[in-house]
């Protein structure tokens, strides 16, 4: 049994989410497909300073947390923002952040 099995769903699709959004390259990629709507693979590669193999590591990242989606167009990969799964991973994200109520006094 896997130990994220205890977890509830809610818990875990947060996880997934923090854990696309845990390195600047795969921030930078989003701010990037945000900014100019789609992005062929080679054009991210000419962004950023990385690789690449690194860049397909970063996309397939965020693939796999369901924040992007990619179309095939030839021999190349066109990227976008998954926009339902973007508006869940805000409201999850939002959800987390908005249950918090600032205690008078901590540690």
């Amino acid at each position: 049994m896997l130990k994220t099995e205890e977890f509830s769903v809610k818990d875990n699709k947060i996880a997934k989410y923090a854990k696309a959004l845990s390195h600047p390259a795969r921030v930078a990629i989003l701010q990037l497909l945000i900014k100019k709507q789609s992005c062929i693979c080679g054009d991210i590669v000419s962004e950023l300073p990385l690789s690449q193999s690194t860049v397909s590591q970063h996309l397939k990242e965020l693939k796999e947390a369901g924040l992007i989606q990619g179309e095939i167009e030839g021999v190349k990969v066109c990227y976008c923002i998954n926009e339902k799964e973007w508006n869940n991973a805000k409201s999850y994200l939002n959800n987390l952040f908005e249950a918090y109520t600032p205690f008078q006094k901590c540690c």
